[in-house]
C-alpha cells in the first residue's frame, strides 16, 4: 500500500475515533437528569432586604411567587403550541410575532422608538436555537428538552408571562428572590468557583464536550450532584431558586427610562465571574435575542391560588 495513503487512512480513523468519543460524550450528556422540577414556584415574602452593591435597606410591601427555575425549551414549545392555536401569536415565514401595544414616545435624544404592532419574538431559522417548528406544531430539540429557553426576545418572554396570567419580575423582585435577606454577592453566598455556575471558563461537562463556550446546562444542574467527573456545588439562593447566576441572563419587567431599553439580570454562560454578583445588570432593546438570554416569570398571590 502507498505509504500515503496508508497515513491518510491512520489520520481519517483516528479523527472518526475523536468524533464517535464526542457524539457519546454528548449524548451522556443531554440526557442528564438534575431532578429540579421547572413547573414548581417559590414564595418570596414581603418585607426588608439589602438591594445592591452597597446594600442598600428596601421593602417589597407584598408577597409574591417565581419560578424556581428559569423556563425551559419544553416549556416554551407547549407555550407556543397553544398560543398559535389561539391567535395569542402567529407566524410569518420563519419567524414568531405577537402584538404589542407600544410605549409611550417622547421623542429624547437616543429613545428608542416602540411603537404598536407585531413584533419578533423568536426566528426559529437562527443557528443555535433548540425550538423547532414542524408539521405545524413546535417541538424541543430531542437533549435540551430541560435546557432553558434561549433567543427569545423581551417581547417573547413577556408574551409567554401574559398568556398564563404572569409577569416578568421587576428588578427589586428578581434581586430579592436571588438574595434572601442578607448582603451576600452570589445567590450561594459569598464564596465562588467554577462549580457554582455556568460562566465563560467554567470547565463543565458541556464546556469539555462542545467547547470553552459549550452553551446552556440544563436548568438546575448546579445542584450539588456530581456528573461523570464534574461535581457541582448546589447555587439555590436563599428561597430555593437555582441558575440566579449563569446560564443565561434573565429579562426582567423594567423599562430603562427614556430610552426603553429592557433590563436583563443574572449574567450568562458568556460572561465573567464579576457579572454573576446579584447587582449586576445588562440591558439591550425589547427586540434583542442571544444565545444566552432568557428568562422566568413571576406572579402575585391571587394569580398562584387561581392556578392551582
Amino acid at each position: 500500500m502507498n505509504k500515503k495513503i496508508k497515513i491518510y487512512i491512520v489520520m481519517i480513523s483516528f479523527i472518526l475515533s475523536i468524533s464517535n468519543s464526542i457524539l457519546l460524550n454528548a449524548q451522556q450528556y443531554l440526557q442528564i437528569d438534575t431532578g429540579v422540577n421547572p413547573n414548581t414556584w417559590v414564595l418570596i415574602p414581603a418585607g426588608k432586604f439589602y438591594k445592591g452593591q452597597h446594600n442598600h435597606e428596601t421593602i417589597i410591601q407584598y408577597d409574591y411567587e417565581i419560578m424556581v427555575t428559569d423556563v425551559t425549551n419544553e416549556q416554551y414549545a407547549k407555550y407556543l403550541n397553544a398560543a398559535l392555536a389561539s391567535g395569542f401569536i402567529k407566524m410569518v415565514g420563519d419567524t414568531v410575532k405577537g402584538y404589542y401595544p407600544g410605549d409611550k414616545f417622547n421623542g429624547f435624544k437616543h429613545e428608542f422608538e416602540i411603537k404598536a404592532g407585531y413584533w419578533t419574538h423568536m426566528v426559529l431559522s437562527e443557528k443555535g436555537i433548540r425550538i423547532k417548528y414542524a408539521g405545524g406544531s413546535f417541538l424541543a430539540q430531542k437533549g435540551f428538552e430541560s435546557h432553558p429557553v434561549i433567543m427569545v426576545s423581551w417581547f417573547g418572554a413577556k408574551s409567554y408571562a401574559d398568556f398564563y396570567g404572569w409577569r416578568l419580575p421587576n428588578e427589586l423582585e428578581w434581586e430579592k428572590a436571588a438574595r434572601g435577606n442578607d448582603t451576600r454577592a452570589y445567590p450561594w453566598g459569598d464564596d465562588f468557583g467554577n462549580s457554582h455556575a455556568n460562566y465563560y471558563s467554567s470547565y463543565d461537562v458541556f464546556e469539555k464536550t462542545f467547547g470553552k463556550l459549550g452553551g446552556t446546562t440544563p436548568v438546575g444542574f448546579y445542584n450539588g450532584k456530581t456528573y461523570g467527573d464534574f461535581k457541582t456545588n448546589n447555587n439555590k439562593s436563599p428561597y430555593g431558586l437555582y441558575d440566579m447566576a449563569g446560564n443565561v441572563w434573565q429579562w426582567v419587567g423594567n423599562v430603562k427610562p427614556d430610552v426603553h431599553y429592557r433590563y436583563m439580570r443574572g449574567g450568562s454562560l458568556a460572561t465573567y465571574e464579576q457579572h454573576l454578583r446579584i447587582w449586576a445588570e445588562n440591558n439591550a432593546g425589547p427586540d434583542y435575542y442571544g444565545l444566552d438570554v432568557g428568562f422566568r416569570c413571576a406572579r402575585d398571590i391571587s394569580e398562584a391560588i387561581k392556578g392551582k
